[in-house]
């Protein structure tokens, strides 16, 4: 697995600065561009090519928060691909009663009553979140890189996954109106 961070020369983190991210990425994208690479032969031009594709993928991630906090967690060894992660029982059972506002406002897409309090109800648990995921990225992004905080910032992950399907289940149905 390449180490973005390491291809980029920045720090680990999970919020890296923009600024930084870009320009790394425009300098690495000269540098590494199939048209420089057209008369070194076969094997530099397609070793150029996998570079690029290395580098628009490492911007792509990098420029992303969730993205960011998916592959810190996969380059920690804490996230496999398609993993199945049992969420706290506590956590859903307050998803269940945000599913039920959601299905209330679907049943009856008329009741503005029914809609606000779907939305808001996701508003809240978004913000709990957020409120939660600020302690624990402030400490990765200040060095650390335990499993003492990886732990938490995995279940962070696999939450806020959970309330953007809620949040893209309430999106898909108003615009279906």
């Amino acid at each position: 697995m390449t180490n973005y961070f390491e291809l980029f020369n920045i720090p680990v983190s999970l919020h890296p600065d923009p600024g930084t991210v870009k320009t790394r990425f425009y300098e690495l994208s000269r540098q590494y561009h199939p048209d420089r690479f057209s008369t070194a032969g076969p094997d530099a031009l397609n070793q150029a090519l996998a570079m690029a594709a290395t580098v628009n993928e490492a911007y792509k991630t990098l420029r992303d928060p969730d993205a960011t906090m998916a592959y810190v967690l996969r380059l920690n060894n804490m996230l496999e691909e398609e993993e199945k992660y049992a969420l706290p029982p506590a956590f859903l059972m307050e998803m269940m009663d945000l599913n039920e506002a959601v299905s209330d406002y679907e049943d009856n897409p008329d009741n503005e009553a029914a809609r606000l309090t779907a939305v808001n109800s996701l508003a809240e648990q978004m913000q709990v979140w957020q409120q939660a995921a600020e302690t624990h990225t402030a400490r990765f992004d200040a060095g650390d890189h335990s499993p003492a905080i990886l732990t938490p910032l995995k279940d962070m992950y696999f939450r806020k996954k959970y309330l953007l399907r809620i949040q893209e289940r309430i999106n898909r149905f108003a615009t279906q109106l």
